[in-house]
């Protein structure tokens, strides 16, 4: 039997694991596999397949050969699109392995010990972890569903100290579908006006996935561009979260300080992959507005099925594919102390997976993705309402 004996865990990773989301995913899997029916309604993948002309581009890149390293930075042609989409230039664009990655180069690339860092709760459950893990000091703001789980200029301007490097700002928010208005996107950038040593990251992977109109922060607030990260990518509107592709747009120089990181870790992004997010760029769309229709409708029926539940309050969300119900009521009925036993619970004896909201930073709440078919979501609701005493 091999041992680890001398195994030792660096201080930089104290307290990280895999996150809840992934460790209920596969704990449902888990179920699954030992003969369980198991509907699983806690992972932010789409079930709509990569769009066929897609596929078609990574197959004719794979047939011409395009499978050696690209640039580090990506290739010519998908930073090229992605900076004619955004207004930018290709210095400002990176290609990196998914958004995630993006993330972590610029926390990696910025972030001094005990930097602190911004971020609205309810948050994606990454942030937190990639922050501690570059040696900053995440700083959780709740943002109470009432106030439609937004950050206020009032709470931004509170949690603002001369060690505030960076602002995570999630819109369409995972996982409580937020949009902000370009009028309230202002009013952050006149706090951000007063301190300039505060960096921005926007996180708009769900850009396309919106049931309000949406603005882009660089679009409403372009004073901040000089300090803005843009994070984006393929894997939710196009349903390629198994092609890895995100971006990201900044300044030059913190795109050229994210590539030294990315150089030494996954140096370029997959070459099939790229030239696959080249076509999804360019193409035809007009697939995302059917898709988008598609999870409106799902997002309705999920909204009322949950709001008829005793003992839930479920807002409907501006975007993404996420619900993020207050289950307080349900918890105090079942007598549960916590978000995650509830949801535990649902798991185990009723065979229905969900993220409890602590994962997210808002203890209270979990957090449902309307991303599955009609099926799915109606054996799930199903379920939840005969175990709530709907």
């Amino acid at each position: 039997m091999t041992t680890a004996a001398g195994f030792r865990r660096a201080s930089r990773i104290a307290g990280l694991e895999i996150s809840e989301i992934v460790q209920i995913s596969e704990r449902a899997a888990a179920l699954k596999a030992a003969g369980k029916d198991v509907v699983s309604l806690s992972t932010g993948e789409p079930d709509f397949p990569t769009p066929a002309h897609v596929v078609e581009a990574a197959h004719a890149a794979a047939l011409a050969g395009k499978t050696k390293y690209t640039a580090t930075a990506g290739t010519a042609e998908l930073r090229g699109a992605v900076a004619a989409d955004a207004g930018v230039t290709v210095a400002e664009v990176i290609i990196s392995t998914g958004a995630k990655q993006v993330i972590a180069n610029a926390m990696l690339a910025t972030l001094e010990p005990g930097d602190q860092v911004v971020m609205p709760a309810p948050y994606w459950t990454s942030y937190s972890d990639i922050v501690a893990m570059a040696g900053g000091v995440p700083v959780v703001v709740p943002c109470a569903m009432e106030d439609g789980f937004k950050l206020s200029p009032a709470a931004l301007e509170a949690a603002i100290t001369p060690q505030t490097r960076w602002l995570m700002l999630n819109a369409p928010s995972n996982p409580s579908g937020a949009i902000y208005s370009p009028a309230e996107l202002q009013a952050l950038a006149a706090v951000l006006d007063r301190h300039p040593q505060v960096w921005v990251m926007a996180d708009e992977i769900y850009e396309h996935l919106n049931f309000i109109p949406f603005t882009r922060l660089a679009v409403a607030a372009p004073q901040l561009r000089d300090r803005l990260l843009t994070v984006n990518g393929a894997s939710k509107a196009w349903s390629m979260t198994g092609w890895r592709i995100g971006w990201g747009i900044a300044p030059a120089p913190l795109v050229k300080a994210m590539g030294a990181v990315q150089g030494q870790v996954t140096s370029g992004a997959c070459s099939i992959a790229q030239a696959a997010a080249v076509a999804a760029l360019t193409g035809d769309n007009s697939l995302i507005d059917m898709r988008r229709q598609a999870l409106r409708a799902r997002r309705d029926r999920v909204v009322a099925a949950l709001n008829a539940v005793p003992g839930i309050d479920c807002p409907s969300p501006d975007g993404a594919f996420y619900v993020f119900p207050r289950i307080t009521g349900a918890m105090a009925a079942k007598g549960f102390d916590s978000d995650a036993a509830l949801c535990t619970w649902l798991l185990e004896d009723h065979g229905v997976a969900i993220v409890p909201g602590r994962a997210f930073g808002l203890p209270g709440h979990a957090r449902l993705s309307f991303a599955y078919s009609d099926a799915d979501l109606d054996a799930g609701l199903g379920r939840i309402a005969a175990a709530l005493g709907a």
